[in-house]
């Protein structure tokens, strides 16, 4: 395993540096962690404007990045430390989210706080979140990354997300605020990001004996700065387009939140967009050209959904369920 530690803050370069990793090292396993100046990172199938308070985050210069994975939108500043592992896609389950959390799940626990897993994807503390997991499976690697809240500036990450009720309509929830919390309100007094990525690199080397620290060469930098400049800070890749959509739904089922828009002429799809927190092993663009030229109507949607395996595109998921955003 490859350990490397990003010196940089910014989260245009950190986040593509994740893309850069898989064409660079195509069977080695990775982990790789970085620390981002104010940004919000969105799932890559999330409509961005909807899940942003974008007056506050043009005021507040906080960035806006576009990652691979899906899942949901999160908060990243000097308080907060993310890791990314990177594997090969045969070697573990696509959907267990165990593995690779285990190691902070087991420093928090030699500290006597009581982190669990809980949930599809979220480390929980006393029933709140202080950290957020997300997957992508491209080029033949898979990469499960997360969130670490170590001391963030918890209100502007509540000002900066704009909770869309959708999402919260099976839980008593009434803010994002109310569902997170900083791991410093339960680590020793003066404990920093710093000390727990430390802590973090001496548990994945424990677990991994031939691991070894490498770092970005120049040829690396460079290499990663064009891929900043073409796609990850451009306004296509992280807000995309937004046409004039005939028809919405979203639907809140157990695989995540679903959003459907249709632009539907003389009775037939002639544009698809799917936006969501879910978790897709394939492109949910696929999907989307499927459904091009299909009539809007649903025995014809059924029997399309029944004929694609939709757990590739969105987890654990039936027909039925995905069938009820077309009604």
């Amino acid at each position: 395993m490859l350990i490397i530690d990003s010196s940089s803050r910014n989260a245009y370069f950190n986040i593509a540096s994740e893309e850069y990793l898989l064409g660079k090292f195509p069977e080695e396993d990775i982990f790789l962690l970085y620390v981002n100046d104010p940004s919000i990172i969105v799932g890559k199938f999330q409509n961005t404007l909807a899940e942003i308070n974008l007056d506050y985050v043009n005021e507040h210069q906080i960035k806006v990045v576009r990652r691979m994975s899906g899942g949901g939108a999160v908060y990243h500043d000097a308080g907060n430390l993310n890791f990314s592992f990177h594997t090969l896609l045969g070697n573990h389950d696509f959907m267990d989210f165990s593995t690779f959390t285990q190691p902070i799940v087991h420093i928090l626990n030699k500290l006597d706080i009581p982190a669990k897993l809980e949930g599809r994807n979220d480390l929980l503390v006393d029933g709140k979140k202080f950290s957020g997991n997300a997957k992508l499976a491209k080029n033949g690697k898979m990469i499960q990354h997360g969130t670490i809240l170590i001391d963030s500036q918890m209100q502007v990450l509540s000002d900066a997300l704009k909770v869309n009720p959708l999402k919260f309509v099976d839980k008593a929830v009434k803010s994002n605020r109310a569902r997170v919390t900083n791991l410093i309100e339960y680590l020793p007094a003066g404990f920093t990001t710093g000390d727990f990525k430390e802590l973090l690199i001496e548990e994945i080397k424990r677990e991994n004996p031939a691991a070894k620290m490498i770092e970005f060469t120049a040829s690396d930098i460079e290499n990663i700065e064009k891929l900043v400049e073409e796609k990850y800070e451009t306004w296509d890749w992280n807000f995309g387009f937004s046409p004039n959509y005939n028809f919405k739904k979203a639907i809140k089922i157990p695989a995540g939140f679903i959003e459907l828009h249709l632009d539907v002429h003389k009775g037939y799809i002639e544009r698809a967009k799917i936006f969501g927190d879910f978790f897709a092993s394939r492109s949910i663009h696929e999907l989307e050209n499927l459904l091009i030229g299909e009539k809007h109507e649903v025995r014809e949607i059924d029997t399309l959904l029944k004929s694609i395996d939709l757990t590739t595109y969105f987890g654990k998921v039936e027909p039925a369920e995905i069938l009820t955003l077309f009604k």
